[in-house]
């Protein structure tokens, strides 16, 4: 089966023509509306990672990357409520942790949905969340600085540093209660809309059975840092939709760039070893960036002054790309990032 006909990228195109794309400027002003949340739980795309035996999909990667670019593309703010969704599901399918059976089977059908409250651990060793052991749990304390879907997620897979330098990842209920508040919705340049809050936890309580991942810091860290290196499926997904609104004489060039830059992107994400060829990783993560720019530039400019209305496709566009040079980032990426600008600028003065 080729990855095109595989029925979660069908089901991808489908929710993305007929509700997501439709409807993305309005949301982009208005919110995510729940509505949007249901069709993608209906869509049996929060399982694409999910073990088969728990009601999800195990798909390819391949697969999981073509859905995120056809939801991105369509409607970023959508997507990104919905990836966080993610990282819960693969956490839980790599533990043996008792909550592992009471949230894996709904999570993977689509009967709940999480968001995530774990990059601040990137800024260690500053700690923004800590954690400390309690009667027959965890307590938290401290500030997630960044939480998407607020309103919308049942549950949320939260993150936090114990005084024994480990990292301790616990789900929460997605809901105002003691010990947790979350902030007034933020005002952001772009995804205003995807409901992003701070969380305020001060003696947040959470049970032991609610842990689903709890190791040294240090090796969870050692995990994490290859992931920010690689290109993302959401860049590829908005430079494609960019430069459908450009005439074809000029798309055509930069549209067989970016094919072959998300070619190899995609080789190195599928390498068997993800700390390797790092230096490379983070030179095609900024080519792909500075292709999305390309790309939702040209696309304003053949909108000419239209362009610039809150109801014109183009600079939501734009703005989307600018949301997606600092999702994710790390002081490493960040660093490789500016130093590829630089050169640029270096070579063409």
């Amino acid at each position: 089966m080729t990855i095109a006909a595989h029925p979660l990228v069908a089901r991808a195109r489908e929710l993305a023509d007929g509700l997501l794309s439709p409807a993305a400027e309005r949301v982009d002003q208005e919110g995510v509306p729940a509505s949007h949340i249901e069709a993608v739980k209906r869509s049996g795309l929060l399982g694409v990672s999910a073990p088969v035996s728990y009601g999800g999909s195990a798909a390819p990667a391949a697969v999981v990357r073509e859905t995120a670019e056809i939801l991105a593309g369509a409607c970023c703010s959508t997507w990104f409520v919905q990836t966080q969704h993610q990282t819960p599901v693969l956490t839980l399918a790599g533990t043996d942790l008792p909550v592992r059976e009471r949230l894996l089977g709904p999570l993977a059908r689509g009967e709940l949905l999480s968001g995530v409250a774990y990059a601040h651990l990137r800024s260690y060793p500053r700690i923004p969340v800590r954690v400390r052991r309690a009667a027959d749990g965890w307590r938290f304390f401290g500030t997630v600085p960044w939480y998407t879907g607020w309103g919308l997620n049942d549950v949320l897979l939260l993150a936090g540093v114990t005084e024994d330098d480990e990292a301790l990842f616990a789900f929460v209920e997605a809901r105002e209660q003691p010990g947790l508040r979350p902030s007034e919705p933020m005002r952001l340049a772009a995804l205003s809309a995807s409901r992003t809050v701070s969380l305020d936890l001060d003696d947040l309580w959470v049970p032991e059975e609610a842990v689903a991942l709890r190791t040294p810091y240090a090796r969870w860290a050692a995990a994490d840092r290859p992931k920010p290196r690689n290109a993302g499926p959401a860049v590829f997904g908005i430079a494609a939709a960019a430069l459908r609104l450009v005439e074809e004489e000029y798309a055509a060039p930069l549209r067989a760039r970016l094919g072959e830059v998300r070619r190899q992107a995609y080789e190195l994400a599928d390498h068997p070893a993800p700390g390797e060829y790092a230096e490379e990783r983070l030179a095609l993560r900024a080519e792909a960036f500075t292709l999305l720019r390309t790309a939702t530039t040209a696309a304003v400019v053949a909108g000419g002054g239209r362009a610039m209305s809150l109801d014109h496709r183009a600079q939501r566009l734009a703005r989307e790309g600018l949301f997606l040079l600092v999702q994710g980032q790390t002081s490493e990426s960040r660093t490789a990032h500016l130093e590829r600008l630089a050169q640029w600028h270096r070579s063409s003065g």
